[in-house]
């Protein structure tokens, strides 16, 4: 899933973390994509997870939270 730099800038600042966005804001690309830069992500504690929690809704088509276990095609894909 691509997520804009400043939205993942943004939620390191929440976290109470200026020192660590700001050095993110130098190491992360301008689109960040969740499975090429995990390793990144994961340096600055972000949790992909909650990232696809927060930003998933902004897909294009509606395809928010795919891997939910509730209803709808989350619990399509993630319900055996």
């Amino acid at each position: 899933m691509q997520i804009d730099k400043s939205q993942i800038l943004d939620l390191i600042r929440q976290h109470g973390q200026p020192d660590q966005a700001a050095q993110a804001e130098q190491e992360l690309p301008d689109q960040v994509d969740t499975d090429q830069h995990a390793g990144l992500l994961s340096k600055y504690g972000i949790d992909i997870g909650e990232l696809l929690q927060k930003f998933g809704g902004n897909l294009p088509g509606g395809l928010g939270n795919l891997g939910g276990g509730g209803g709808g095609l989350g619990g399509m894909l993630g319900g055996r």
